[in-house]
């Protein structure tokens, strides 16, 4: 139970007197005799607009006794007499339709139970129009069920019957559950319309006075006030729920807007005269509270006389007194209340009161903010930072924070930063201030509560929470943040720099990450520790394994190699530990990149070029040759090929040379070294592949002016050998060397000469001979044109057994068997022994034809051609600048049908076949 005296009172309704729009200076007056009153939809019933303009209609002859209109719908229900006696009528009237100048009634019926008179006391109508209970002073309750406003779709009876008037009815509806609170003199009710028995609950014992009953907002859960003469209690459809000492003779409640409103006599006013009577015999006075039960103040307090009733409509409550006035109580906006609250340090009640009314969270912050401050000036600085805390998200956390930065306050001002940490609202400048008040305070506890929360709550910046740990020299708690969280960077700067441990961390994370601060910290890692870092790259360029499990390690992370070439930087000052590394490489892994054999390289040569001592000269003499020739650098040397130059490795410079087939940059060699020697040696070695190196030694030797008459020989033996230069050129090539006499040639121009007799004399052997061949051709030509040919044969040149008729002959001196020449012969005009031959000379014939326009290949190849007389030699023996008529065979026909002529064209190519 609350106590109300301990309520505080505070005047946030504003109270006038309605002016009449007719006349601005008077009041608004009512008509006279009002028996009966209402708001909704608009209006106060009568009729009464807000912009107080006033209409009416009769309702009854007699007069009407009670109004209810709803809410939601332009219904209005009323209860009044048209006859004498006690015979109360119900009638449904519909705001929106018109009969003539009254709303339309759509339903009229007695309100009376049977045929007991008696007169009503209560009237509620259920917003979806489907319920209306009207209460009697006999204490009975009828029910009407269904449409309202039909009579053909309704069904009344009785649905409670007592000895004791009823003072209260209201429907309460809780999703497809309907409930009926009834409150009589001596006992509250509750029916369960939603089901058909209508079971009833019994609330309390305790009952109210007429018009003192009302139902709360849907917000507040929609409880049943029952206003007694000493409490106010709030009733659930099956408990009681919280009460209220409000002293004093209750006349009316009503709810209004989240706030109760209560009309009680004055105790020094006389009582009232009977139950239900609107009238007095005296004037009295009388008290209108407005509770707020929720923050539990009195929103109003004020006396008033004679009033008749309080109806709530646009937001404001509406006074009718007896003397035909209506006064309008209208709240103060929320701003309003709040500055009220504010000038007398209220802060919690403006806070609660701010959360009832809805005020958005920058309304809310405004006021901590103000609280927090007040607080802060009394010296409260623990409520102050309380304060502040709630207004994280919308103050600027600098305005809080300048607040505290006294080293006395520094617990508060962690506090505030605990929560804006929490909030994930803090940023970089923040962590790092709560870090050094930890440190400050030195409060372990409560360092390794804040950098321990679990990883789903971290709410700061862990980077910086590192650097500043660091910083302070909290290196333990840096570490643990680093590793906790996989900064991985961090761990590892902070274990190098600071505490310098970090190889076997390294080792435990998985490849990608291992990998990367390899990269990152190698060269650190390697001046402190050269070998255990040597040994980590091995193993991360070929078979890494992690050593923990830092990260998760699948398969496929363990399978991944490192390309040892990005760490070969890592060695800068520690040729002993890149020595070591890159041999291992290339033992384990022959397919490694290709700068690795050359830094490899690199480092022999220098080692070979530096050493003094022979046999061990030599020594790494082999291996640098050794790793040139491990197959590395069979496409690839041209980094190789530099570095033997640099450090003049004449044995690998020559090797990758021979290797690259470029013979003519070994011939240049030699003669750059003037090594007349390897220069004929090279030739003799590489002559056959590329013989121009005979040409290019001869015409080093020829400008010579050393007696190189020894290598000059040598040089034209191959060249006269193989015939690679015309004699002229040899003559003009050596005349420019003056120490090359005549008796260097000497035996080359008569080897030569005698080469030319020989060749003369048989090019004229042959001469005759074609000749003679020629000859005896035309000749034979002739007989076939100017004598007949007898044909001797006795024998068939295909099966050689003696000819019978028939037979067949050809001028080439073949016969066969008819049927033998049938079964062999392609063609019968051709003969089947010299068919082949024929055919093998007609198609060379052809294929010099095809040859004849092929200029392009001709002029390539006397431009390439060492001796261009040859060329054109062989095109003229080929019949290139010949035209020739080739006579084919005929398409069809047998050779007796065949000319003469082309008989015996055909005759000569065959004769000049067998001949050739």
């Amino acid at each position: 139970m609350a106590a109300f005296l301990q309520w505080r009172r505070f005047v946030f309704f504003d109270k006038e007197a309605i002016k009449d729009p007719a006349d601005s200076g008077k009041p608004f007056n009512l008509p006279q005799g009002i028996s009966a009153s209402d708001s909704g939809r608009g209006h106060i019933i009568w009729f009464l607009t807000r912009s107080s303009q006033l209409s009416n209609f009769q309702a009854y002859k007699l007069r009407v006794t009670h109004l209810y209109q709803l809410k939601q719908h332009s219904i209005l229900v009323s209860v009044g007499q048209d006859d004498e006696g006690i015979n109360p009528l119900v009638k449904v009237w519909n705001l929106d339709k018109r009969d003539s100048s009254s709303p339309l009634c759509t339903r009229i019926f007695p309100a009376i139970p049977g045929n007991k008179p008696t007169e009503v006391s209560c009237l509620t109508v259920h917003e979806n129009l489907s319920f209306m209970a009207i209460g009697f002073t006999d204490g009975s309750v009828v029910l009407t069920k269904g449409d309202i406003t039909r009579d053909r779709h309704s069904k009344t009876h009785t649905l409670h019957e007592g000895s004791c008037p009823i003072t209260g009815l209201a429907f309460r509806q809780s999703g497809k559950t309907t409930h009926l609170f009834v409150a009589t003199l001596e006992k509250v009710l509750c029916y369960t319309l939603s089901v058909k028995e209508y079971p009833c609950t019994e609330l309390d014992v305790h009952g109210c006075a007429l018009r003192c009953t009302s139902l709360t907002d849907p917000s507040q859960d929609s409880q049943f006030i029952v206003a007694g003469d000493e409490c106010v209690y709030l009733y659930q459809p099956d408990e009681r729920g919280p009460c209220f000492a409000f002293e004093g003779q209750k006349l009316l409640a009503h709810w209004h807007r989240g706030y109760l409103v209560l009309l009680s006599r004055d105790k020094k006013s006389p009582n009232k005269s009977q139950f239900g009577s609107r009238e007095t015999l005296t004037s009295e006075k009388q008290i209108l509270n407005i509770y707020d039960l929720d923050n539990k103040f009195i929103a109003y307090s004020g006396t008033f006389e004679d009033i008749i009733d309080v109806v709530a409509e646009w937001g404001s409550l509406h006074i009718l007194t007896r003397d035909n006035g209506l006064l309008v109580l209208q709240e103060k906006d929320t701003q309003t209340k709040l500055e009220m609250l504010f000038k007398k340090n209220l802060f919690v009640m403006a806070i609660n009161l701010a959360k009832s009314q809805h005020l958005d969270t920058d309304g809310l912050s405004e006021i901590f903010r103000q609280y927090g401050d007040h607080l802060y000036v009394k010296g409260d600085h623990d409520g102050a930072i309380q304060q502040y805390i709630r207004t994280i998200g919308k103050l600027e956390p600098s305005y809080v924070i300048r607040k505290f930065l006294d080293a006395q306050r520094i617990h508060n001002l962690t506090a505030y930063l605990q929560a804006l940490h929490r909030q994930s609202l803090a940023n970089a400048d923040h962590t790092t201030l709560l870090l050094n008040c930890y440190t400050k305070l030195k409060d372990s506890t409560k360092l390794e509560e804040f950098i321990k929360t679990s990883e789903s709550e971290v709410h700061f910046d862990v980077e910086i929470a590192i650097k500043v740990l660091r910083q302070a020299g909290y290196y333990q708690h840096a570490v643990f943040l680093a590793e906790r969280h996989d900064q991985h960077e961090w761990y590892l700067k902070i274990q190098l720099e600071d505490i310098k441990e970090a190889l076997c961390y390294i080792g435990r994370l998985p490849f990608d990450q291992a990998e990367s601060n390899m990269k990152r910290y190698g060269k650190t890692l390697m001046h402190h520790a050269p070998e255990e870092t040597t040994d980590l790259l091995k193993g991360l360029c070929t078979n890494y394994q992690p050593n923990g499990e830092v990260g998760t390690v699948s398969l496929e992370t363990q399978r991944k190699k490192a390309n040892a070439e990005e760490f070969i930087h890592i060695f800068a000052n520690h040729p002993r530990e890149l020595r070591a590394f890159l041999e291992h490489m290339i033992q384990v892994e022959a397919e490694s990149p290709q700068g690795v054999y050359d830094t490899l390289l690199e480092l022999r040569l220098q080692d070979w070029a530096h050493e003094e001592d022979i046999k061990k000269k030599k020594a790494l003499q082999g291996e640098a040759l050794s790793l040139l020739k491990s197959g590395c650098y069979s496409t690839v040397f041209d980094k190789a090929l530099i570095l033997c130059q640099m450090h003049n490795f004449k044995e690998g410079v020559l090797y990758l040379y021979e290797q690259g087939q470029l013979y003519q940059q070994i011939m240049h060699y030699h003669m750059q070294n003037e090594d007349y020697g390897k220069v004929v040696e090279a030739c003799q070695r590489y002559g056959d592949k590329e013989t121009c190196l005979w040409e290019q030694a001869l015409g080093y030797f020829a400008r010579k002016e050393e007696d190189c008459k020894e290598y000059i020989s040598a040089v034209l033996q191959h060249i006269d050998r193989y015939s690679l230069m015309p004699p002229l050129l040899v003559v003009q090539t050596l005349a420019h060397n003056s120490t090359a006499t005549l008796s260097v040639i000497k035996d080359y121009l008569i080897n030569k000469l005698h080469q030319e007799s020989e060749q003369i004399e048989e090019d004229e052997r042959k001469i005759r001979t074609y000749r003679e061949e020629t000859a005896q051709l035309r000749q034979e030509i002739q007989e076939l044109r100017s004598s007949a040919k007898i044909f001797q044969k006795t024998k068939c040149s295909m099966c050689n057994s003696p000819l019978e008729l028939p037979s067949v002959h050809f001028l080439c001196s073949h016969s066969f068997h008819q049927h033998c020449f049938e079964s062999y012969a392609e063609s019968e005009s051709e003969c089947p022994t010299c068919a082949p031959d024929n055919r093998k000379v007609l198609d060379m014939l052809r294929a010099q034809d095809q040859k004849r326009d092929q200029h392009e290949l001709f002029q390539r190849q006397l431009k390439c051609s060492k001796d261009g007389f040859s060329v054109v030699a062989d095109y003229f023996g080929r019949g290139v600048f010949n035209k020739l008529t080739l006579i084919t065979d005929p398409p069809t026909g047998k050779s007796t049908t065949s000319s003469l002529e082309a008989d015996l064209n055909r005759d000569l190519l065959i004769h000049t076949k067998r001949t050739s």
